[in-house]
């Protein structure tokens, strides 16, 4: 895939996967790098395990449009159902998808259909899946993380910014400002340092998922012919 100043990613996932999540660190992220990035949630009234899409535009330049991402340069999947079962807001998931673009997806098994192999070589795309929530359980100890490890693996693969830039909108997303004593009693000052502790190690171990990823990402080589890659976790 030739080096671009700018992508539209379309994220697609299920709701409690963490996609609004990715979304705004995204953004946070590119903000910190120095550059620009806008963001669009999009879901309905259900909650967990309904369709959930997100729309980031992420560029070295200024962004003027806002909106849902109907051409897409990156489609991130989430969820196997959302290829498999039609859970999604765009279908097939590939639609609008650019010429020789990238397509990210978190499986632990092959969930594309000939048809759709047949669709995606045609664009020259490059599709990589993973078992991302394995890899979140393996190395943060819970799924949770599981948006951590998509993302990781995106800006790995992008090289939009660097791992330093990641850490400080991870930080900023759960952990917010310094800890500052409460003023009250020492009890109450004692609770809100643990809180605050739990975040820390919350941090780290999301960064160890993202660092994971960021790894793995290396070894993949963007330039070949070879349409699908597949990690073993």
């Amino acid at each position: 895939m030739a080096e671009k100043k700018r992508y539209n990613i379309r994220i697609s996932g299920l709701g409690g996967q963490g996609v609004v999540t990715t979304a705004h660190i995204l953004g946070a992220t590119m903000d910190n790098a120095g550059n620009y990035a806008s963001l669009v949630p999009f879901f309905g009234s259900e909650k967990r395990m309904a369709p959930v899409e997100a729309y980031v535009r992420a560029s070295t330049e200024p962004i003027y449009e806002v909106g849902e991402v109907v051409y897409p340069d990156i489609i991130m999947i989430y969820h196997s159902q959302v290829i498999t079962h039609g859970k999604s807001y765009t279908m097939p998931f590939y639609t609008g998808l650019k010429p020789n673009s990238l397509i990210i997806i978190n499986t632990d098994h092959d969930v594309l259909a000939e048809e759709d192999l047949k669709v995606l070589r045609d664009l020259n795309a490059k599709v990589v899946q993973f078992d991302a929530t394995a890899l979140a359980l393996k190395v943060a100890g819970t799924e949770l993380a599981t948006n951590m490890a998509m993302m990781g693996m995106l800006l790995g693969l992008t090289k939009l910014v660097t791992e330093e830039h990641i850490e400080a909108a991870v930080k900023e997303r759960f952990l917010g400002t310094s800890f500052v004593a409460s003023g009250g009693t020492a009890a109450l000052d004692s609770a809100i340092e643990k809180k605050f502790k739990k975040k820390e190690q919350l941090l780290a171990k999301n960064m160890e998922v993202i660092n994971k990823t960021f790894e793995m990402a290396d070894s993949v080589d963007m330039t070949t012919d070879e349409l699908v890659v597949n990690f073993e976790i």
